[in-house]
């Protein structure tokens, strides 16, 4: 996959692992509309490009911050309709992060703040640093969270609990993150790659399709009636007896062998 030079992120494609860094570290990578823009950019051409790509990783450049939150500099003297664009830029760059067959995973390296948190939140799985700080801070600016926050945040860690953080505008340490269920795995600084390389190692083993479809159910599912949700996932299983992914997985477990999965 041909990854353009872009301004304020950089993309590159390594053992099918996308990684996408966000890359404004004079800034503690803070979220401008252009970088907005950017990642909404990256992610289609990651889309189009499906067969190169079976895991993307989401970072920040330096060790300071995953992303500070958005920029404060360029939202100041903006008006409603101006702010209102934005958010609409973010909504659209972030629901393409969630809507990727692909799993995404963040690997969350310091400061995760504001439109950083709502960045986070849209990826599949969190994987942060013991030294990351988790935060909604948006309140204390006089606004309210405009990127997601006060969606998907209420959907990793329950209502009461994201009214807390929001109200309170205060930062969380990546061991409460993990507690309350907005970080799913913590590691030591130096060991947070490793331990994103090797949950992608673990999921790439397995059906593309399949993990694809998997997460399409949870997440079109998830807050469905229970029997409307089962019938959902019936539908979906199915489907899957229609691939070519079926009969190798379904056969290599009876051949004992390890199966050779090719996305179809």
């Amino acid at each position: 996959m041909n990854t353009p030079n872009y301004e304020n992120i950089l993309l590159t494609v390594e053992n099918d692992i996308a990684t996408l860094t966000i890359n404004r570290p004079k800034s503690m990578n803070a979220l401008n509309t252009a970088t907005l823009i950017e990642i909404g950019q990256a992610f289609d051409l990651i889309r189009e490009n499906q067969d190169e790509v079976k895991i993307v990783v989401v970072t920040g450049a330096g060790e300071k911050a995953f992303v500070a939150g958005a920029d404060i500099s360029e939202m100041r003297d903006m008006n409603s309709l101006q702010a209102a664009e934005l958010s609409k830029i973010a909504h659209n760059s972030f629901s393409k992060i969630e809507n990727l067959p692909q799993l995404t995973i963040a690997a969350v390296n310091g400061y995760c703040l504001g439109g950083g948190c709502e960045l986070a939140s849209s990826c599949d799985v969190r994987v942060v640093s013991s030294k990351a700080k988790f935060g909604q801070p948006e309140v204390g600016l006089g606004i309210v969270p405009g990127f997601g926050g006060t969606q998907r945040l209420t959907r990793l860690v329950g209502r009461g609990k994201a009214k807390e953080i929001i109200s309170m505008a205060t930062m969380i340490s990546a061991e409460e993150a993990h507690r309350i269920g907005l970080a799913d795995e913590i590691a030591e600084p130096e060991e947070l790659m490793n331990k994103v390389n090797e949950i992608a190692a673990a999921v790439m083993k397995n059906s593309p399709i399949a993990v694809g479809m998997a997460k399409y159910v949870i997440d079109r599912a998830a807050d469905l009636p229970l029997d409307i949700a089962i019938d959902f996932e019936t539908q979906m299983w199915a489907q899957t007896f229609a691939t070519n992914d079926q009969k190798e997985g379904m056969s290599a477990f009876l051949e004992k062998r390890s199966a050779t999965f090719n996305g179809d």
